[in-house]
């Protein structure tokens, strides 16, 4: 059966495009069953065999090529011929090294496969072996239909690893002769893949039977395209080192000779500076002209800067294209898991699971990760948001879910932060968040707000902000969850200053570890500092406000950040503070303080 992802493909390529070479796979290596077209690459019979290779990563359990040669049962000194980049066979390689695996590929029945021995250590199970051993080489399914009941210790098992040959009818065919198998990581992007091999990005998609800024998901794989030739995976750092800033491109200066006539100085002079004047005047009318551009297309509201393709439904009797690729343009991996994963993660969404209203948390991998059930239409607009928010103090989204039983719902699977969210943290006696560690969570949620309204590009507003929805990592920094709004500020000033009360609200929290509760929290809790009385009388007010749990604070910090807290929550929201003076204030008050002697 063809499946609506597959017709979704063929809807957005190009007519005229040339035939592609094999078909890509967006489901994860433990999806269950096995049905996906490129879940196996399909040959033509009979077919000759062909060398090629596999990417495989070193891990804690295969750390240099001597551990990698015997899980491929190759000669060490093969594979670092193959792998000119490396020093010795013996050499550590820290975790996530690629290394080329050479093989023989060939047909077996109608797909390209090439087959290992593989001897259980330990009672386990298919997907762990596919998924983990052979980094999604393989998928768990095929592994399970070649070796039926066979996971126990001491099994020696047939291990049929994905590979596939160039198809010498096409176009792209003719001109490669190895078709890499990569299994994709998160992070992974076309342009990524595709300058670790010096190949175009056109070839990489064609390869594939891949539309253009088409979304790579993590635990599957794609096929490179490599020409003949010494093989090389280059290293891409995180992230290049920003152009140099100007208007002027930088040229070699040649020496010449000095002028000896002074009027012929004055001339070049005078030429030179009117050159610059009207040089000055185009730049700023240039400026001006893009200054109204962005203003005015920051106050556009959002609108999706790719058509919306829908993710796959099985047994959907709808006609329209639906693809995987409905996370068009997004620069990092996401995880593509089945409902299955996630009911067995949450015990099927129980309430012992259940953290608040629709978010589970649940173990997938033996990871805690916190599952977002939500409607299926304002998905794609969170993961949007989330593709261009990428931040350390905002919570990871990680993967995304499509239950293809309830066209009504999806599932967004973001990290678990390990001491779980603020509310919690402030009501453990057992646990006592120290000053301190209250400050640096201060600090790290203006953080993200401050990004939020002024670094972002549109600028958006959180308006979900609340202890309840800020969540603490296992070094005790904050993090902002739960987004309401992923809508730029259409509103300006009025969107940016609910989050400055919100922000307040969490600051008197921090300080009392008192809960807001109907807004009675921010009416009770700022009276002593109204002003009223003497100076005496603002701290002891402020003493009694503390969390009387808290014995390290300093008292001139606290004021000024129940201060600024008031600021926040006033009543007129022209009154409050931005992000900006918020900043400002916790640069000087949230600063690192020197070890006393």
């Amino acid at each position: 059966m063809i499946h609506l992802w597959f017709i979704a493909s063929l809807c957005i390529s190009s007519s005229s495009a040339q035939a592609a070479q094999q078909f890509y796979d967006s489901t994860n290596c433990s999806t269950y069953p096995d049905t996906y077209p490129g879940s196996r690459y399909t040959c033509k019979t009979p077919q000759d065999p062909c060398e090629t290779y596999l990417v495989f990563r070193s891990n804690q359990r295969f750390h240099n090529l001597s551990e990698i040669s015997k899980l491929f049962n190759l000669n060490p000194d093969t594979l670092l011929q193959k792998n000119s980049h490396l020093n010795s066979s013996s050499q550590f390689l820290e975790a996530g090294k690629e290394v080329l695996i050479p093989v023989t590929c060939s047909c077996s029945g109608d797909f390209y496969q090439v087959s290992f021995r593989y001897i259980v250590p330990e009672n386990t199970t298919f997907s762990e072996i596919a998924c983990g051993v052979y980094e999604g080489l393989l998928k768990s399914f095929t592994l399970e239909q070649d070796n039926l009941n066979k996971t126990i210790a001491g099994a020696e098992l047939n291990v049929p690893l994905r590979c596939a040959c160039p198809d010498n009818s096409t176009a792209l065919g003719k001109k490669v002769k190895y078709l890499v198998t990569y299994p994709i990581i998160r992070k992974d992007s076309d342009s990524d893949i595709s300058a670790k091999f010096g190949i175009s990005e056109e070839d990489f998609f064609e390869a594939n039977d891949l539309p253009q800024f088409s979304t790579l998901f993590a635990q599957t794989t794609v096929l490179v395209p490599l020409r003949d030739g010494p093989i090389k995976i280059t290293d891409i750092p995180e992230s290049s080192p920003a152009p140099t800033s100007g208007f002027l491109p930088t040229l070699p200066v040649a020496k010449t000779e000095r002028f000896k006539n002074p009027t012929s100085l004055y001339i070049a002079g005078s030429v030179i500076g009117f050159l610059l004047l009207i040089m000055a005047i185009v730049v700023s009318v240039l400026c001006i002209k893009a200054l109204r551009k962005w203003k005015s297309e920051s106050v556009q509201p959002f609108t999706p800067s790719t058509s919306v393709v829908m993710p796959p439904m099985r047994g959907s009797s709808t006609t329209s294209c639906l693809s995987p690729d409905f996370l068009a343009g997004i620069k990092y991996c996401l995880v593509n898991y089945s409902i299955e994963e996630l009911r067995m993660a949450t015990k099927d969404f129980s309430e012992e699971t259940q953290i608040s209203g629709s978010v589970y948390k649940g173990l997938i991998s033996n990871l805690e990760m916190m599952i977002k059930r939500m409607r299926f239409e304002d998905t794609r607009r969170l993961i949007d948001l989330h593709s261009k928010i990428n931040h350390i103090n905002v919570v990871n989204l990680l993967g995304v879910c499509y239950d293809e039983r309830d066209l009504l719902w999806s599932y967004l699977v973001f990290e678990w932060p390990k001491n779980g969210c603020l509310r919690d943290c402030l009501s453990d006696a057992c646990n006592l968040l120290c000053w301190k560690e209250r400050t640096q969570i201060a600090s790290d949620i203006a953080t993200g707000l401050h990004y939020f309204h002024r670094c972002a590009f549109p600028s958006y507003a959180h308006l979900n902000v609340s202890s309840r929805n800020i969540f603490i990592t296992k070094d005790f920094r904050g993090k902002l969850a739960d987004i309401a709004a992923p809508d730029n500020l259409v509103n300006g000033p009025v969107s940016e200053k609910e989050d400055i009360f919100a922000f307040g609200v969490v600051l008197l929290e921090l300080i009392s570890a008192r809960e807001n509760i109907e807004g009675k929290l921010v009416k009770d809790s700022v009276g002593f500092l109204g002003g009223a009385g003497n100076e005496g009388g603002c701290f002891e007010g402020l003493r009694s406000f503390m969390d009387p749990n808290l014995k390290d604070y300093h008292l001139a910090e606290a004021l000024c950040l129940a201060v600024l807290a008031k600021a926040c929550v006033a009543d007129d929201p022209l009154h409050r503070p931005t992000m900006d003076d918020i900043m400002k204030v916790l640069a000087k008050t949230v600063s690192p303080r020197q070890p006393e002697k």
